[in-house]
């Protein structure tokens, strides 16, 4: 089996989840001898390549980050330029985000199905797993332990062509928290949170506490200045 691999993630390779994920998910597609080509929407010189290999193969994997229940911009640009064609081609996709709740991507999932159905082709399902947001901050063994996963979700595709099966939906995890979780997690973002938000800042270069609030102490003025005001022409 042979499948083209679209990243939709924005972001470049280097601080980009969605990448380390296709990277494990790779491996265990191509346990049993598969082969795959990726192409990043995050690079525009990709995109003619891109779409050459969408017209030309009849598996693609378009795997992506749902940010807040909205598709990234620059995947639907991407997705704009191409032409409908039919319904041996399947399309299916790998869906992540940073809320752990499966009920936080199912608003996503739909779009799958209906952006199959615009692009004229088949739907081969979609892989819908949270909690991925501190991939990218993680170290190498916890980096790990959260992509790894992915490698059987690699091997149950190459072993069934799509994403149908109970393993895929088992894959998910929780639909939603229940009560005592949530009470939990409440005060772990009261405590702990903060604690690994200050140290993901200070790893982003961030110098300043991360509840500062410079307007507060250093307001802006009542009026603002108006464009005619300082000189441009509207």
């Amino acid at each position: 089996m042979h499948a083209v691999i679209i990243n939709g993630s924005p972001r470049v390779k280097q601080f980009s989840n969605t990448d380390k994920i296709i990277s494990k998910f790779a491996e265990g597609f191509c346990r049993d001898g598969n082969t795959y080509e990726l192409y990043s929407i995050s690079d525009r010189r990709e995109w003619d390549d891109a779409r050459k290999a969408y017209y030309n193969n009849f598996n693609i994997i378009i795997a992506l980050p749902l940010y807040v229940e909205c598709v990234p911009g620059l995947l639907m640009e991407f997705l704009e330029t191409l032409t409908p064609k039919n319904e041996y081609t399947q399309i299916s996709y790998i869906l992540q985000g940073g809320f752990a709740e499966g009920s936080q991507l199912r608003c996503g999932q739909d779009y799958m199905k209906i952006l199959t159905k615009e692009l004229g082709c088949s739907y081969g399902g979609t892989l819908v797993k949270g909690d991925n947001f501190y991939i990218r901050f993680a170290d190498e063994r916890e980096r790990e332990r959260r992509t790894g996963i992915y490698k059987e979700m690699g091997a149950v595709f190459s072993r069934d062509g799509d994403f149908f099966s109970d393993d895929c939906i088992k894959f998910t995890g929780p639909e939603v928290f229940s009560l005592p979780i949530r009470l939990m997690l409440g005060l772990m973002f009261k405590t702990l949170a903060k604690g690994l938000a200050e140290k993901t800042a200070a790893g982003l270069g961030c110098t300043k506490p991360i509840d500062c609030k410079p307007y507060i102490k250093n307001p802006l003025p009542e009026e603002m200045p108006t464009a005619e005001g300082i000189g441009c022409r509207i």
